[in-house]
């Protein structure tokens, strides 16, 4: 099992140790055909991308894909955005909306909410639920009725590392993601989805990613542990849309 394109890298426009072009050369001494640098989106922060710095970053991966076509493998720019509010909104717009070829979305802990509810339910309810059981379904139900708000209202491709950051329904968020042809990733940094969640998405007809969500250029392309979860977890081969033919 081998992966054709790793579509979550970061770069030092958020918290990575390297440049988008550091990140393209590990790809492809790795043999990658596709690269996607997806740097979290501006409401976070501690490391959100720049908005101004998106559209720099638009110019240098364009000017990278001219030289690099040559090489046979293309880089992508996305974003890993960000659940603002519980209403589904992300904090991305349509001007990065625009210009981007990628769109991941995920919960993570330093965003700014959009309302003080909002951060309620992120930053209190949340830590509480693992502690005090009888928040525990109630806040599931909030964040995965977000998420689904948010797939419906934005053009999202994949949904990073589910279940981490924030407890989900995974079946629900399985047959909603599958709906609106979004994808659930199994990433390699984090625990999510784990064996039992694969398990769980597989009951429904949604599709995987295996991604390194490599933080430092020497680990893009390092999928080895999603690997060992999707086989333990029996994915079938065509259900994991960045493998190899």
């Amino acid at each position: 099992m081998k992966i054709k394109g790793d579509y979550h890298t970061h770069t030092i426009y958020s918290h990575g140790k390297g440049t988008i072009v550091e990140n393209v050369e590990v790809a492809f001494r790795k043999g990658l055909k596709e690269i996607a640098i997806c740097d979290h989106g501006p409401a976070h922060y501690l490391y959100g991308v720049k908005k101004n710095h998106l559209f720099q970053m638009r110019e240098e991966i364009d000017g990278l894909n001219k030289e690099y076509k040559s090489k046979g493998i293309k880089i992508l720019l996305g974003v890993e955005a960000n659940i603002t509010g519980y209403d589904g909104t992300i904090d991305v717009d349509e001007d990065i909306l625009d210009i981007i070829d990628i769109l991941l979305l995920g919960y993570h802990y330093g965003v700014t909410p959009n309302s003080i509810k909002d951060g309620l339910f992120m930053y209190i309810l949340n830590p509480l639920s693992k502690v005090l059981p009888i928040y525990r379904d109630w806040i599931i139900e909030k964040n995965t009725d977000a998420l689904i708000k948010a797939i419906n209202k934005y053009p999202v491709n994949i949904i990073t590392h589910p279940g981490s950051k924030a407890k989900l329904d995974i079946e629900k968020i399985g047959r909603a993601a599958f709906e609106k042809n979004v994808a659930l990733e199994i990433n390699s940094s984090h625990s999510q989805l784990s064996i039992e969640n694969i398990k769980i998405a597989l009951g429904t007809k949604v599709e995987f990613y295996i991604n390194s969500d490599a933080h430092n250029p020497t680990n893009v392309g390092n999928v080895e542990e999603g690997i060992k979860r999707a086989q333990k977890a029996n994915i079938p081969l065509h259900r994991i849309k960045n493998l190899e033919d």
